[in-house]
Parts: structure tokens; sequence; C-alpha cells
């Protein structure tokens, strides 16, 4: 039997599968960049570097309230953050677009449960 040698590779399905993997990639990255709730935070001048670990509370243009990205509501959000550490930090994402006295509830809330460690997320002005 005459064996057919190969004169060259077909690439082809090979750029199907990157195409494919360069794809689910952009998806995903554009996912994790945009977060789960779209919000417009705040501009300062100057931010501080580094990351740390935080319970999340995020508070949308509506005044909706999420603890760690799951909804919660206002009188929930006492009984919810207790089952924390008071040491903990807390980071706060507020749309810059809030009304004032629903972050202010929110503080109290916090406050009243004992937390000290509080910080407001905002963006570096461009």
């Amino acid at each position: 039997m005459d064996e057919k040698e190969f004169d060259y590779i077909n690439v082809i399905p090979f750029i199907d599968i990157m195409l494919v993997l360069l794809t689910i990639v952009l998806t995903t990255s554009t996912f994790i960049a945009r977060g789960a709730i779209p919000l417009e935070l705040p501009k300062v001048t100057h931010q501080k570097a580094g990351a740390l670990k935080a319970v999340s509370i995020e508070i949308d243009r509506q005044g909706a309230i999420y603890l760690n990205a799951r909804p919660v509501i206002l009188n929930e959000l006492a009984r919810e953050v207790r089952s924390f550490s008071p040491d903990m930090p807390i980071l706060i994402h507020a749309d810059r677009a809030l009304a004032l006295q629903v972050f202010v509830d929110v503080m109290d809330v916090i406050r009243s449960t004992g937390f000290k460690k509080i910080s407001l997320r905002t963006e570096v002005k461009k």
C-alpha cells in the first residue's frame, strides 16, 4: 500500500479553535471588568493603591442596595451585616447620582452594627 506523504499542515482548524478561545476570553473579561451592577462612581484626584478583602455594599442610582452582589432591603441590611466580623472593612460602592439620604441611611445601619472600617469607592479623575 502506497502511503501519501503530507506536503503541508492544515492550520485552519487550529485558527478556528484559537478564534473561539479568543472570543470566550474577551467576553469573560468584559463581564469581569464591568461588574454585575452598573454604577457611575464619584471622582477623586488621588487614590491609594492596593486592594483589601472587604464586605462589598453597592447602591445603584435608584437606591437599590446589594450586599456582596446580592440584593437586600435596608431593614435586612443590619441583620445580614452582623454575620461578618466587625473588624472586617466595609467597602461601599455608591452611584454618584444617588440621593444622599439613601447613602446616609446605609451608613447609619452599618455604624449601628459596630463596624468602624468603612470606605467609599471612587474613581480617579482623568
